[in-house]
């Protein structure tokens, strides 16, 4: 037996060129995607909240995690910038159920608070964000701070036709796993990183960057409806709709209910 450590990149790539083997790897961070070369960028921002739950009125927020990133008009990925992270203790106990599916116990976010200031001042350069299912981290987001209302927003589940493409399903892990890498999964820095490998990756298809489709997808004009002081008793004809309550603590109307043509929409466009 050889007393020399076998080169597993070398073994990576010999497996992969077989038809019998496919070979995934680990997902390790990195700052440069593409090296810049004169090309005009933007700034984008990656964007994953974990919660107590799914109900906007009481669940909370107990991790938030942004990473900003350069991006080109066409759909280049650039340079991945600097990660915010931070948890937040919740007014109750942190359930069993959220436990097992983020990792996160009571102990890990004790005594923590998220500054609101901290947050915008972070967020505000950039130009779009983005979250994987942001008809859900959107609305907890512009809870917690109004600088996410004045920006762009797009879905990186929902407004890239992943099925087109022959991706099986749009969880993020499954498309993840289509496109040859894993990650540790439900912590939002992770998430938030996973996405932009993906955004960054030529998709098989269109031989287009994910990202491409996505700009396309998110400059197309989008509509927000209010259905502004709407009797109670219609409350559930409204929800069958697809509305949803909007209360006060957002600069948003306080209306019975609002309405997306599509999850990450909202009267401003992707540049």
């Amino acid at each position: 037996m050889s007393d020399t450590a076998p080169d597993l990149a070398d073994l990576a790539n010999l497996l992969s060129a077989s038809d019998n083997y496919r070979v995934q790897r680990r997902l390790m961070p990195r700052s440069t995607v593409t090296p810049p070369d004169g090309t005009p960028t933007k700034t984008a921002l990656l964007i994953d909240v974990e919660t107590t739950g799914l109900d906007l009125q009481k669940d909370e927020i107990i991790e938030l995690a942004m990473i900003s990133f350069t991006y080109s008009l066409d759909g280049r990925v650039f340079e991945i910038g600097e990660t915010f992270q931070r948890f937040q203790e919740p007014s109750a106990p942190i359930s069993p159920e959220i436990t097992r599916i983020t990792g996160i116990t009571d102990a890990m976010v004790a005594g923590h608070t998220i500054d609101v200031a901290e947050v915008a001042a972070f967020a505000r350069p950039a130009a779009l964000v983005i979250a994987h299912n942001a008809g859900f981290d959107r609305r907890f987001a512009e809870r917690l701070s109004d600088v996410f209302a004045t920006k762009a927003w797009a879905c990186s589940m929902s407004q890239i036709d992943w099925a087109a493409e022959g991706f099986e399903g749009t969880k993020l892990h499954y498309l993840a796993a289509g496109a040859g890498f894993f990650y540790d999964r439900h912590r939002a820095e992770h998430d938030c990183r996973a996405v932009i490998e993906l955004l960054a990756s030529d998709l098989p298809v269109s031989n287009r960057t994910a990202l491409a489709i996505l700009l396309d997808r998110a400059r197309q004009p989008t509509w927000r409806i209010w259905a502004e002081n709407s009797p109670y008793d219609l409350k559930d004809a409204l929800k069958a709709r697809g509305y949803r309550w909007n209360g006060d603590g957002n600069p948003n109307p306080r209306a019975g209910t609002s309405m997306s043509t599509m999850p990450g929409a909202k009267r401003r466009s992707a540049s």
